[in-house]
């Protein structure tokens, strides 16, 4: 597996940007995401007032590398920049060394504070 993570900083955000990224994520990048061919899965992380981050798994280091080559050239054009106010700070790949599913599987779906 292949992963890519995308972050940006929230430390010059707006003090509404936590809500309106869990609005949009949940409203519509969601399902965007969802079922897209050569992903694996995506979350969607954040630490209120520090930063934002999107991190993808996907089957193939080509379908990664697609759509890292993609998003550098649209980043500063992405709906999450343009509510965050910056481009993405950090687009990096990485190697997925394991996953472990635990007890609790995988739940697909917004968190706690979107529900």
């Amino acid at each position: 597996m292949h992963g890519l993570t995308v972050r940006w900083s929230l430390t010059d955000a707006g003090p509404d940007v936590a809500q309106q990224l869990r609005e949009y994520v949940c409203g519509t990048s969601l399902a965007r995401f969802t079922g897209m061919d050569g992903l694996a899965f995506k979350t969607w992380r954040m630490r209120e007032g520090e930063w934002f981050e999107g991190t993808y798994v996907w089957a193939t280091a080509q379908a990664r590398d697609a759509f890292a080559e993609q998003f550098a050239g649209t980043g500063a054009d992405n709906p999450g920049s343009q509510l965050i106010g910056s481009a993405p700070a950090l687009i990096e790949p990485f190697e997925v060394v394991a996953v472990a599913e635990g007890g609790a599987g995988f739940t697909a779906g917004p968190g706690p504070a979107s529900a």
